[in-house]
């Protein structure tokens, strides 16, 4: 499998097995070793048990040659069991960076299967486990086997390296032939995962709409040109592979056929003839093996590169030096947001400066790059230019992990996770503190709602909370954005599905951050939501219109001086 030119996690998973590896090495040795009980074991009946009609004889040589079948068998199982847990090792050294660029790989680039690394690491860790790996192990030994051919005569010998040469041939073939197939079939296999997990996530407004029929219709057709591709490639395979397997069976009868010619010019034993050819099978057996395995081979070589080039594109977090809790500013220095994979700018030179306890509003008719800005202020899309500071220090000078507990937020797409109420307040800490899960509930006016629950705060909300209303689950989400009290509290259009409670619930909450010196921004339609604000920052086309008190902005009092446009109140 290919490597980078600097080692990837992969790649150190796969060096930090050097010593198992190297005791399959010698396992293997030594089982390419026993592998020839079989034909010496042959070659001493017929040259020695025969003539001799000696049983005592033939009773020695098949115990030993038991005794060595069972070492063999233990030694395979041995083998076997190692690279099992080989595989288990690479996919534990890995697997949770594997997971990490899941989560994040929807925030760095538009993706079609968000899944496919998870399945990629599934892939490599299923090769690793087949026997496909202990062929590549014993491929260095058939040149013993080729000697051991030549030793009983030269021309078998030849037969046995000219078959070996002809199945080395079919091998590189196989590679040649199946290479851009199998690539085209890959990239086929991830577009209609992507298009099934699109259909899933928008079963209701394909249902409604009666998009059934046309959506079906074009993943068959993209299910029909994976099928086809994936057909191709295993007709070559499979092609190769009996092709494999018949010039296995010729060169056995050709050596048969040698041997016999030189028996019967007593230039051979008997016993020859049968260990030859036994020997020559097993020669050949693990390049007829690797054949067989080729297509595992190649799907966890594209599986390697392609997650070697996703963990050098998404690199590790960095661990900078902690800061001291965020409780003085907000502050916006020319700051652009361009969507991850996007290409354009949606938001453009936005400055502004916020103290502990304001709060401000975001307003501006759609697509006017106040959810992109939001992303961006809570650190989910970087800045495409300028800079963001909490307490004057910029957000990348934060490792996500640490920057977390100081930041609430509250996006569109709720995103409960399949877990108790609780769990999900709690952002799924390990030991979370109880009175901190029920502190925030109160903050959030969703106790009450939580005990009237079937199970309180232990009640499961379901994959994505489906168990729970749309008002509930906005609810609980705003106080999993209250948990731990965070001093920067971002909501993107907190009351979409709220009733009245549920907006009076949100006006004292936000109020509640202002009063113990928090900062807030509300991105939101509905006028209910601005009402425990301050200021207001008007976006139009991506581009800040205006910013400045809440009340200014809204024509209750006469403005003390004119707001400037894409600045700060004059």
């Amino acid at each position: 499998m290919p490597a980078h030119t600097t080692a990837s996690d992969l790649s150190k998973a796969l060096a930090a097995c050097r010593k198992a590896f190297a005791g399959i090495a010698l396992f293997s040795g030594v089982l390419n070793v026993l592998y020839l009980t079989g034909s010496f074991f042959m070659l001493e009946v017929y040259d020695r048990v025969l003539p001799s009609r000696s049983i005592p004889t033939l009773v020695g040589l098949a115990a030993l040659a038991l005794l060595l079948y069972a070492f063999q068998g233990v030694l395979d199982v041995i083998r076997g069991r190692v690279l099992l847990r080989i595989a288990r090792f690479v996919d534990d050294a890995v697997s949770q960076r594997v997971y990490r660029i899941v989560a994040k790989l929807p925030l760095v680039a538009p993706v079609t299967n968000g899944l496919q690394p998870l399945v990629e690491l599934d892939r490599i860790r299923a090769f690793m486990s087949t026997v496909g790996p202990a062929a590549l192990f014993d491929l260095p030994w058939m040149p013993l086997y080729l000697a051991i051919c030549f030793a009983f005569h030269p021309l078998i010998g030849a037969a046995a390296t000219v078959g070996g040469l002809l199945l080395i041939g079919a091998t590189l073939l196989t590679e040649i032939l199946t290479r851009k197939p199998a690539r085209e079939a890959a990239a086929l296999a991830d577009r209609r995962s992507g298009l099934a997990e699109e259909s899933q996530r928008h079963a209701e407004a394909i249902q409604a709409m009666g998009m059934t029929g046309r959506i079906a219709t074009r993943w068959s057709e993209i299910n029909r040109t994976y099928l086809d591709t994936h057909l191709r490639t295993g007709d070559i395979t499979v092609g190769l592979g009996t092709l494999s397997k018949v010039l296995r069976m010729v060169l056995q009868s050709a050596v048969l056929a040698i041997g016999a010619y030189l028996v019967i010019n007593q230039k051979a034993t008997a016993g020859i003839i049968i260990a030859s050819s036994i020997l020559t099978a097993r020669a050949l057996a693990p390049v007829e093996l690797a054949i067989s395995q080729w297509r595992g081979f190649v799907s966890a070589r594209q599986s390697w590169r392609r997650l070697n080039e996703l963990m050098a594109k998404i690199a590790v977090d960095p661990a900078p030096l902690p800061l001291p809790r965020p409780s003085r500013s907000l502050v916006l220095e020319s700051v652009a947001v361009m969507p991850p994979g996007a290409g354009r700018v949606v938001a453009y030179d936005v400055s502004f400066q916020l103290s502990a306890g304001h709060g401000l509003a975001i307003v501006g008719p759609s697509a006017s790059g106040k959810s992109s800005l939001a992303r961006a202020i809570v650190g989910v899309w970087p800045a495409a230019g300028g800079r963001i500071r909490l307490d004057g220090a910029a957000l990348d000078q934060w490792a996500p992990e640490a920057l977390g507990p100081h930041i609430g937020y509250l996006p569109q797409d709720v995103g409960l996770l399949d877990g108790t109420v609780a769990q999900n307040i709690a952002r799924f800490e390990p030991l979370p503190d109880a009175g901190k899960i029920i502190a925030a509930a109160r903050a959030a006016g969703v106790h009450d709602l939580i005990l009237a629950l079937p199970n309180g705060y232990d009640t499961p909300v379901g994959e994505s909370g489906s168990k729970l209303s749309a008002g509930q689950r906005q609810r609980i989400g705003l106080a999993r954005a209250l948990y731990g009290e965070p001093f920067l509290l971002v909501l993107d259009e907190p009351n979409a599905n709220l009733d009245k409670e549920g907006d009076e619930a949100l006006t004292r909450a936000i109020l509640g951050v202002r009063e113990r010196g928090g900062i807030v921004i509300v991105i939101s339609h509905r006028p209910s939501a601005l009402t425990g604000v301050d200021m207001v920052l008007v976006m139009r086309v991506g581009r800040q219109q205006a910013f400045g008190p809440l009340d200014v902005a809204q024509g209750n009092v006469p403005a003390p001086a004119p707001l400037r446009s894409g600045g700060v109140a004059a």
